[in-house]
């Protein structure tokens, strides 16, 4: 989170008097008709309540009450590869940006460019959700929140991630495998039919579909749009109000 500092606490009290001064100057000028008067006063006015300012504010910083804390959560972004997971994600990661919260990306291309030698296999996809659960617990313990995208195709182990990680938000893009491979832009599905990718979701392995996710989103049925706008409204209802 953000605290205040010294510097920005002055430059506030500096502005402000800035417009109670020339008020006090205007005052004291009407009611006495001496500008000589009207400045002096202005002067040692602003001087005293400067400084009074900004030990009010440095007192009201320790104090507690009255405070909200933003709590951390969780995006999870899950679905079959192509489903438009990234996407939404990208855009709501821009919009939640917006509101001046700690947040960071994590999108599952990015991690594995980090670590090349994970593996596809269930029990390898497994060891590397803990692996990306760690990482959030980590963001989550300096108050950083996070939008994660990963097929993570089975159940146990985005039970992990929910056991791992405070408010998590289970995002379930849901695409027909036709659908997604339609949208084969990389060429991926073509690859795991030919049988030169192993062990992929939607061809030769399952993808499970999430049982209790926080928010469905369709994208036979909806826009990218409408998808980010509904998943924003969410996380401002229950976590940014």
């Amino acid at each position: 989170m953000y605290r205040e500092t010294n510097k920005r606490s002055i430059a506030k009290g500096v502005s402000w008097r800035l417009i109670a001064t020339t008020t006090t100057v205007i005052i004291v000028y009407v009611f006495f008709g001496r500008i000589d008067l009207a400045i002096a006063a202005g002067l040692i006015e602003s001087g005293l309540k400067i400084g009074l300012y900004w030990l009010h504010e440095r007192m009201w910083f320790k104090v507690r009450w009255g405070r909200q804390r933003i709590e951390p959560f969780n995006l999870w972004f899950t679905g079959l590869p192509l489903s438009g997971k990234t996407t939404i994600a990208d855009k709501v990661y821009e919009e939640l940006e917006k509101l001046h919260i700690p947040i960071e990306r994590i999108d599952s291309k990015d991690i594995r460019d980090l670590i090349p030698d994970i593996g596809f296999t269930r029990e390898d996809r497994n060891r590397h959700m803990h692996r990306i659960g760690n990482l959030i617990q980590t963001l989550q313990n300096n108050s950083i929140s996070t939008v994660a995208s990963f097929v993570s195709p089975y159940n146990e182990s985005r039970q992990a991630i929910r056991d791992m990680v405070k408010n998590n938000i289970v995002v379930y893009v849901k695409a027909d495998v036709e659908i997604c491979k339609q949208r084969d832009y990389k060429g991926v599905y073509a690859k795991a039919i030919s049988g030169e990718f192993k062990n992929f979701p939607g061809v030769d392995e399952a993808y499970e579909e999430p049982q209790t996710p926080e928010i469905i989103i369709d994208t036979q049925i909806m826009t990218i749009d409408e998808a980010v706008a509904k998943i924003v409204k969410y996380v401002k209802n229950d976590f940014v109000k």
